[in-house]
C-alpha cells in the first residue's frame, strides 16, 4: 500500500511540474488558457495532491501501528478533491467547482487530523509534540482559506485583507505544516530524545513561525513594528537551526551509515536548503532588497521552490528512498540528480536576475527561455523516479 500511495502523490507532483513547465513557457509564447487560473492548479496540485498526501502517507506509516482502513479511503477521497481542483482550477479558476473541491479537501484534512490525534502512537515526547505541532498549524492555516469569501465580498481581490488572508494559509502550510511535520519525521528517525536544548529548539520554531508572518503581512500594510516582529521571529528561527543541529549532530553518522549514499546526499541535500533558506530570510532586514524582492514576482517563486523543491521534497524523495520504495538503479538516481539539477539551475538563475535587478541592471539574454529549458528537467527527474517506483517489487525496511 505504501508503494501505491506514494505513486499517486509523485504523479501529482508530475502533473504540477507540468504545469509549472507551461507557466514558464507561457513568457516565451501564448497558451489557450488562462495563466492566473493555471497558477491556481499549479499550486493546489503541488502542495496538497503531492506534499499534503506524501505527509499524510508517512506519517501513517510511522505513526498508526493499527492501519485501519478508514485512512485508505480518506487518502482516496482527498486524491478525488486533489483532481477534482486539477480539473477545474485551470478552465475556472477560484468558482463553484473549484471552491466545493478546495472544501473537501480541507475537509478531509480536519478528518485526518482528528485520526491522528485519536490513534497516533509513539513511546517519543519529542516526536509527538512536533507531529501535533504540524498538525496544529494546518487546522490554523485554514482560517485564511475561510476567510477569503468574507475579503471578496466586503472589499474585493485587490484588498490588503484579502491578501493577507492568502499569505496566512499560505506561510502557515509551509512554514508550520510541510516543514515541521518532515522535521517531526526525520527527529522520529534519528531517535532524538527529550532533552532542555529540544525544548528551546520547539519553543523558539514555534514562536518563529508565528512571528515570521509579519514579513508578508508588511507588504500590504507597511508598519515598522511588522518589521521588528519580523527582525525577531527571523533571529528566533536563526537560534533554532543552531539547536537544530546540536540535537542532530550526534546521531547523524550513525542513521547514515545504514543509508545508500544517494538517500544520505538527499537528506543533506534538504538540510542544506533548509540552512539557505533561512539565511536568506534575513535579507528582509534590508528594507531596499526586501522591496526588489516583493516588486518582482519570479524572486518569490524562487524562494517559495527553495522550501517545496529543496526543503520539503529534498526530505520526502530521500524517506522513499529510505523506505525501499523504490529499487536502487543507475536509471533512478539519473531521475533523482536530473531533479536536482533542474532546481539548482534555476535557482541560480532566478539568483543572478534578482541581483541584477538589486544593482539596476536589466534582464539576463534570453532569461525565459533558459529558464523555461532548466525546469523541463524537474518533470523529466520525477519521471524516471515513478518509472522506477512502478517496475520495483517493495519490502518492508
Amino acid at each position: 500500500m505504501l508503494k501505491k500511495l506514494v505513486l499517486v502523490s509523485l504523479l501529482n507532483f508530475l502533473i504540477a511540474a507540468i504545469m509549472g513547465l507551461l507557466l514558464r513557457y507561457s513568457f516565451l509564447g501564448d497558451l489557450p488558457i488562462n495563466y492566473r487560473y493555471l497558477t491556481h492548479a499549479h499550486s493546489h496540485v503541488a502542495m496538497l495532491g503531492w506534499v499534503y498526501l506524501m505527509l499524510y502517507t508517512f506519517y501513517v506509516y510511522y505513526f498508526i501501528p493499527d492501519k485501519k482502513p478508514i485512512y485508505n479511503r480518506l487518502f482516496w477521497l482527498t486524491e478525488f478533491a486533489v483532481i477534482g481542483m486539477l480539473l477545474s482550477f485551470p478552465f475556472q479558476g477560484y468558482a463553484a467547482i473549484s471552491i466545493t473541491f478546495s472544501t473537501l479537501h480541507i475537509l478531509c484534512s480536519y478528518y485526518f487530523v482528528y485520526l491522528i490525534w485519536k490513534h497516533f502512537k509513539s513511546d517519543s515526547i519529542v516526536t509527538k509534540l512536533l507531529v501535533r505541532a504540524s498538525l496544529l498549524f494546518m487546522l490554523v492555516s485554514t482560517l485564511g482559506v475561510w476567510c477569503l469569501g468574507p475579503a471578496v465580498s466586503a472589499f474585493g481581490k485587490a484588498s490588503a485583507f484579502y491578501q493577507i488572508a492568502i499569505q496566512f494559509f499560505l506561510h502557515f502550510q509551509f512554514n508550520g505544516w510541510f516543514l515541521i511535520g518532515v522535521i517531526a519525521i526525520f527527529f522520529h528517525l534519528l531517535q532524538i530524545k527529550n532533552s532542555k536544548a529540544f525544548k528551546h529548539f520547539y519553543i523558539l520554531l514555534i514562536i518563529s513561525t508565528i512571528l515570521t508572518l509579519a514579513l508578508p503581512v508588511q507588504w500590504f500594510t507597511p508598519h515598522n513594528s511588522l518589521f521588528w516582529i519580523n527582525a525577531i521571529g527571523i533571529t528566533l528561527q536563526m537560534i533554532a537551526l543552531i539547536l537544530l543541529f546540536k540535537l542532530i549532530n550526534p546521531q547523524l553518522s550513525k542513521f547514515f551509515i545504514k543509508q545508500s549514499s544517494l538517500t544520505r546526499n538527499l537528506f543533506l541535500f534538504a538540510i542544506a536548503c533548509l540552512v539557505l533558506k533561512i539565511v536568506l530570510q534575513f535579507t528582509a532586514l534590508l528594507p531596499e532588497f526586501s522591496q526588489v524582492v516583493y516588486e518582482h514576482r519570479n524572486f518569490v517563486i524562487g524562494f517559495i521552490h527553495l522550501t517545496m523543491l529543496g526543503v520539503i521534497s529534498g526530505f520526502l524523495f530521500a524517506l522513499i528512498l529510505q523506505n525501499n520504495v523504490v529499487k536502487f538503479s543507475k536509471t533512478m538516481q539519473f531521475g533523482v540528480y536530473l531533479f536536482i539539477l533542474g532546481f539548482l539551475l534555476t535557482e541560480l538563475l532566478i539568483a543572478l536576475q534578482g541581483y541584477r535587478y538589486y544593482i539596476g541592471e536589466g534582464i539576463i539574454a534570453h532569461y525565459y527561455l533558459l529558464l523555461f529549458l532548466f525546469s523541463i528537467l524537474l518533470p523529466l527527474g520525477i519521471s524516471f523516479l515513478i518509472i522506477n517506483i512502478k517496475s520495483t517489487t517493495y519490502e518492508t525496511s
